[in-house]
């Protein structure tokens, strides 16, 4: 472990692998600490894996500009180091009249936000397409896909090693003091704790972010930094039929979610969910009792599912800046000198479309840094 370094991540999750694969590329001198024995643990691993188009966020937020950019760059960087992905489509539904209003309000806020090839359906299209999907109208969104997320945390993994970065695993940060411009880092390890300083710090803990940002000393109630972790169940469909759908089928968003949605992996295995349920705790276990809504959420649009054909699977936790029931909150990715932290870069509530954004992120966080020297 070295004394002193230029740069310090911490997070070794698919958006600080970008961020180390990124960096690496423009200087020297870069670590980046995971308190997990190995990459991408957390919220990078549980998750649906889809590639998002950048339709659901508010106009001219960090979400919607960073998604809509890296829709296509994501793409590229896939073909470019044969990461299995596939460009699958998806069809956002609604259900009943009520919902179409909504379904044309959503298509002409991804059109604002730079999604040019949405497409609306009529009932007789979706048939067309989805002949077991019944709805009322739909929308589709073809460059939507699915990638499998750990090949790409392993390829931006690869790509900051050979460029020289420090991965240095069970790894906890337990404190951080600003000191003559630089940043005194206090770690604990199997060995016990250590200090090494860093001029220029990069939060991007996931889960532990806003936990990192309070270390700094700033007050994350005041600042707006507190995380609510955000559990989403999956149950996995294993019907004597096979896959019901070609395509990814969403119902219309829901407050705090995407709505409990029907995706294929690569493998074409059919996943429902993820739900959302705020939790106290980091707890990766499946409640099962979740079936019955799960099913009941879904045969709305896809009326031939069987209760008995969904089994549960896995489970992940978001980490929301917006608690249960409030607004949208955008990505926080900002350099701290106007709270007297020069050097310290946070970024805060990175949920999706964190994994589309990962490159986009990096570009955005290495121009930041830039800016620093």
């Amino acid at each position: 472990m070295p004394v002193e370094v230029d740069v310090a991540i911490i997070g070794a999750g698919v958006v600080g692998l970008a961020i180390a694969a990124e960096l690496s590329r423009r200087q020297k001198g870069t670590i980046v600490l995971e308190k997990n024995h190995t990459f991408g643990l957390e919220t990078s691993s549980r998750n649906s894996e889809v590639i998002h188009a950048g339709i659901y966020y508010p106009e001219g937020s960090l979400k919607a500009r960073l998604c809509v950019e890296a829709n296509r760059l994501l793409y590229d960087f896939c073909q470019k180091y044969d990461i299995p992905h596939r460009r699958q489509g998806k069809i956002i539904v609604a259900t009943d009249e009520d919902e179409v209003s909504k379904l044309e309000e959503l298509y002409q806020q991804g059109l604002r936000n730079g999604v040019g090839d949405l497409r609306l359906l009529s009932h007789k299209e979706v048939k067309e397409l989805e002949p077991n999907v019944e709805a009322n109208a739909g929308m589709m969104s073809p460059s939507t896909g699915i990638i499998d997320g750990h090949s790409l945390m392993r390829v931006f993994h690869g790509l900051a090693r050979e460029q020289g970065v420090n991965f240095i695993f069970n790894t906890e940060v337990i404190g951080i003091e600003k000191t003559e411009g630089k940043y005194r880092v206090e770690i604990q390890d199997r060995e016990g704790t250590s200090s090494f300083t860093t001029n220029v710090l990069i939060n991007s803990a996931g889960l532990s972010s806003d936990k990192i940002a309070s270390l700094v000393g700033i007050d994350i109630d005041q600042a707006g930094y507190k995380l609510h972790y955000c559990k989403g169940e999956y149950f996995s469909l294993n019907s004597p039929h096979g896959a019901p759908v070609s395509r990814l089928v969403y119902p219309l968003p829901e407050l705090g979610g995407k709505g409990i949605h029907v995706t294929l992996n690569l493998d074409d295995q059919v996943r429902l969910g993820p739900n959302v349920r705020y939790v106290d705790e980091l707890d990766y276990k499946v409640d099962e009792t979740q079936k019955e809504a799960f099913y009941q959420s879904v045969k709305k649009f896809l009326p031939r599912l069987r209760l008995e054909d969904l089994e549960p699977d896995f489970a992940g936790i978001r980490p929301k800046l917006q608690g249960p029931e409030e607004d949208f909150r955008d990505f926080i990715i900002t350099e701290e000198t106007a709270r007297g932290l020069p050097g310290l870069i946070n970024l805060i509530g990175i949920e999706s479309p964190g994994l589309t954004a990962s490159p986009v992120i990096a570009r955005y966080v290495a121009r930041i840094a830039s800016e620093l020297r």
